[in-house]
């Protein structure tokens, strides 16, 4: 698996180098020394979706993490927790305004490069950073498209009583190409996985709780609760979840290649929407855009 992480490693190489985590400009990190838990907040703009620059630092947080943990005596993280500084959204997706422009530009290098970004970030969290820890999504607000795909990726997703969770890209003819089918399978099954995809229904987070998807149902308000109860409980039979999470790992493993031939399947459907689709995707964004005013 290391092997794997280093490809992944030198794909995702941050716009900067090193990036200071007080320099973040879309993400906002903290480590709580008591439960040796990493978390990191989204709170991209103009947009709240998946901006490459927010790929870029959560790319390069995910590596000094992994520096951290190899460099370190003992082990400092147990947890990385990926949430959001936005009221009432996780993430909105992808950026839908570049898709726009690329695809307008027919410019499949770009749409490939942006897509990789999102499947090495999300790769590096389905195999939680090749290491011990275990990664953990806190669903507070809305997580559609890639930000669905985003807590689907995580080892443990917790989300928020009234949430909402789905995957819209069938309204603008397109499917979501960074590995929702990939990991829905693996819980529901391709069939129902299918479904979800194809009806671009927004399911609440208590439906996707009665469905397997959603693994810890959190009252309102209570999400960061929620997980410190989560983390209190693993630290009690950690031989027992460690364990757990290992053969869930042999399992149901999903490579690097399955995420990346499933995205160049994505890019070359994105260059073949049409202008009605392009239009819709347009509303999509400014949707987007009004829920970060």
């Amino acid at each position: 698996m290391m092997d794997n992480l280093a490809r992944v490693t030198n794909l995702h190489v941050a716009t900067k180098e090193n990036i200071p985590a007080n320099q973040y400009t879309q993400l906002t990190t903290h480590y709580d020394e008591k439960y040796k838990a990493g978390w990191y907040y989204m709170h991209a703009k103009p947009r709240s979706c998946f901006t490459a620059l927010l790929l870029d630092e959560i790319a390069d947080y995910q590596k000094s993490v992994q520096l951290e943990m190899l460099n370190s005596d003992q082990e400092k993280y147990g947890y990385l927790v990926l949430a959001s500084d936005i009221e009432g959204i996780f993430n909105l997706g992808g950026d839908l305004s570049v898709f726009q422009g690329l695809i307008n530009k027919r410019d499949r290098n770009g749409l490939l490069d942006y897509a990789v970004k999102c499947i090495n970030v999300l790769y590096n969290n389905i195999i939680h950073l090749d290491s011990e820890l275990t990664t953990i999504a806190l669903v507070q607000g809305d997580a559609l498209g890639g930000g669905f795909e985003a807590a689907l990726s995580s080892n443990i997703l917790i989300a928020e009583r009234g949430t909402k969770l789905g995957l819209p890209e069938v309204l603008f003819n397109l499917f979501p190409g960074m590995g929702a089918y990939s990991l829905l399978m693996r819980k529901v099954g391709p069939a129902k996985a299918e479904e979800i995809i194809l009806s671009g229904k927004l399911y609440l987070a208590e439906e996707l709780y009665d469905l397997g998807i959603v693994d810890i149902l959190a009252d309102k308000g209570k999400g960061e609760m929620a997980v410190y109860q989560y983390i209190n409980n693993v630290n009690r039979k950690a031989n027992s979840f460690k364990a757990i999470r290992k053969v869930k790992d042999i399992c149901n493993p999903i490579s690097y290649k399955e995420l990346l031939d499933i995205t160049k399947i994505w890019v070359e459907s994105a260059l073949e929407i049409g202008n009605k689709d392009l239009r819709m995707m347009n509303k999509l964004v400014i949707r987007q855009t009004a829920k970060n005013v």
